[in-house]
């Protein structure tokens, strides 16, 4: 079946099964980035990153059932104007999901960035040249003593 085909078909469905599959996805997408939430708050980011293929099937899905319902808005609007005012809401919860989703990753981020140039940091101070200069001082530190070879991924 071609996207053209898929397409049609959705818009094309009776407005109360259009909007029943539109919330049963919502539902599921939030409820998906709820339990990412609560394992990154916990500090299991690994259990947390094996919910991205399904987190992300979910919102390409949303989306498409969303625009589907953007086509057929007046239609929908005359047909299903109470199950159309349900998803609204739905979208809004979507929405508070998403915004607290986002504070907790750049929370995670953070935290194992600051982690991680501590741990630099620390390294490199035990790693420092000890030895006497000419006047036979000990030599001063140099201003960066990060450890050399630790990297840190900003990309996330």
């Amino acid at each position: 079946m071609s996207a053209a085909q898929r397409l049609a078909e959705l818009d094309n469905l009776p407005g109360r099964e259009l909007v029943g599959r539109v919330e049963t996805t919502l539902t599921a997408l939030v409820t998906i980035m709820n339990q990412e939430t609560t394992l990154l708050r916990a500090g299991h980011v690994k259990d947390a990153s094996q919910l991205t293929s399904e987190k992300t099937r979910l919102a390409q899905d949303y989306v498409g059932l969303s625009r589907s319902v953007q086509r057929q808005l007046v239609r929908l609007r005359a047909e299903v104007p109470v199950e159309l005012a349900r998803l609204r809401g739905g979208h809004e919860r979507l929405a508070t999901q998403m915004a607290e989703n986002l504070r907790v990753i750049a929370t995670a981020k953070d935290v194992t960035e600051s982690i991680l140039t501590e741990v630099a940091d620390t390294i490199g101070a035990q790693n420092r040249t000890r030895t006497y200069g000419a006047s036979g001082q000990m030599q001063p530190s140099s201003a960066n003593t990060s450890a050399r070879g630790i990297a840190i991924n900003r990309a996330l």
